[in-house]
């Protein structure tokens, strides 16, 4: 009986440490994604994305057109040419196909290491007005608020429009 109030008492003493410890604490959420889309930056490195992508889909359609030129010509031709032509012919086509397909993974990984270069100093601005703001309003704690992000409750106070004045728009 003795050791059953010992862990009862030290039951309580636990939650009411824990609810005092939890009362201290200040906690905030704001939507990264938003905050990231509304950046003047950000936009301007999508276009600058955008403007990339459409150039390396420009150069492989071009490629896909001489490929399938080509494959036509060969193909209306193939009467006329030897087995041997024809088979070197075919390996070219090959080879051709190739070369397109690994000129889309080279130009997939461009398109990456890019968006990567653009992105990163865009979220460590935002994240720097995130902390900047966090402290001065004296939250230990900032949640991102993006749907399916983790956060169930947002009764906390959003720093989005802080943030973004903190940013300068």
């Amino acid at each position: 009986m003795k050791q059953v109030k010992q862990i009862v008492v030290a039951l309580l003493l636990f939650v009411a440490t824990t609810s005092f410890v939890n009362a201290q604490s200040k906690v905030a959420h704001i939507d990264v994604t938003q905050l990231l889309s509304a950046m003047p930056e950000m936009k301007a490195a999508e276009a600058e994305l955008k403007k990339l992508q459409e150039t390396y889909n420009a150069d492989i359609q071009a490629s896909m057109t001489e490929l399938r030129n080509k494959f036509t010509q060969y193909q209306n031709e193939a009467a006329s040419k030897s087995k041997e032509e024809n088979d070197k012919r075919a390996v070219e086509l090959q080879g051709y196909e190739k070369n397109i397909g690994e000129a889309q993974q080279a130009a997939q990984q461009e398109f990456q290491k890019k968006q990567a270069e653009l992105f990163a100093p865009i979220s460590e601005k935002a994240k720097a007005a995130i902390e900047k703001v966090a402290a001065a309003q004296g939250f230990d704690y900032v949640i991102d608020a993006q749907a399916g992000g983790g956060l169930i409750v947002a009764k906390g106070k959003d720093l989005l429009p802080d943030v973004k004045k903190q940013l300068g728009f």
